[in-house]
């Protein structure tokens, strides 16, 4: 019996967002809206959305003692997830600077803080939070030797999902646990490098499965998703709905997945819920407060 349908290990930011009527360009300054300071990060977003849906979720994580670690820490309680493997201290919260312009695109720098001080010793540290999860989600906002660290302690029968967010280059270990690896567009290409890709989505999923992940799902924002494993390429269609922030859709997507794989659901199935999720949360501001219920899911 597992204690948590999904271990999220990642990053845990605070977002400060502005809104502004188009992005600058090199050298240009422009005039955005008041700054709104919310609780973010690839990791803690994928945590609160998971717990938010209803699955029993727990956080590593690692953020500074300070009022943005305990902005954090306070609305992953209140999301219901399990914060006893976040870790506080050795470096200030990590901080994630935000624009979102008039159609909810945005734009993203991120000053990872704690975040990069998130070691493969506290991934070591924290064996009972793997023996217990039947689902471990890791991003690329923390070092990338811990993500490493984070596969070599994974429970037999335990599955990893992997966004590879900021993307790079992933060792051969890490790709071959991925089950699946989700990336978007930019990510897929980062990912791929130098291999020769078309401009079908189909191509670049059949080209990082061949990489050696069990399986590949590529978002593709308002057009769905589509899935890829040994089995074959499929695609998975999304809500029309009308987005006003962006921000954080690709975490709940992520998160919606995991914990649906993990409920026994196949990759296509796991991904159109996922996609429901996605489509709910871009039509709200913000990342975590956007995050729906189940319910509102299924009115949807």
């Amino acid at each position: 019996m597992y204690d948590y349908d999904l271990l999220v290990v990642g990053s845990a930011n605070a977002d400060l967002v502005i809104s502004v009527e188009r992005r600058p360009g090199a050298g240009e300054t422009v005039l955005g809206s008041d700054l709104a300071v919310h609780p973010g990060g690839k990791g803690a977003n994928q945590a609160v959305a998971a717990a938010r849906l209803g699955a029993r979720t727990a956080l590593l994580a690692r953020v500074g003692d300070d009022d943005h670690g305990r902005l954090l820490l306070d609305s992953q309680r209140q999301a219901g997830v399990d914060t006893v493997g976040v870790l506080v201290g050795g470096a200030p919260t990590g901080v994630a600077l935000i624009t979102v312009d008039p159609s909810g695109d945005n734009s993203i720098v991120v000053s990872p803080g704690a975040n990069g001080r998130l070691t493969p010793q506290d991934v070591s540290a924290a064996a009972c939070l793997f023996q217990g999860s039947k689902v471990v989600s890791a991003q690329l906002e923390i070092p990338l030797e811990t993500v490493v660290e984070v596969v070599r302690n994974l429970a037999p029968g335990s599955r990893f999902v992997l966004n590879p967010s900021p993307p790079r280059p992933l060792p051969s270990e890490v790709l071959a646990a991925c089950d699946p690896l989700i990336v978007n567009e930019h990510e897929a290409k980062v990912i791929l490098g130098g291999s020769a890709v078309g401009d079908a989505p189909e191509d670049w999923a059949r080209i990082l499965l061949a990489k050696g992940p069990r399986s590949v799902v590529v978002t593709l924002g308002a057009e769905g998703a589509l899935v890829a494993s040994p089995q074959g390429v499929e695609r998975v269609a999304s809500m029309k709905v009308e987005a006003v922030d962006t921000t954080g859709a690709g975490d709940a997507f992520t998160a919606a997945l995991a914990w649906r794989l993990g409920a026994g659901e196949s990759l296509a199935e796991a991904a159109a819920y996922a996609a429901r999720v996605g489509a709910v949360t871009v039509t709200k501001e913000g990342a975590q407060a956007s995050f729906p219920t189940a319910a509102e899911v299924a009115e949807l």
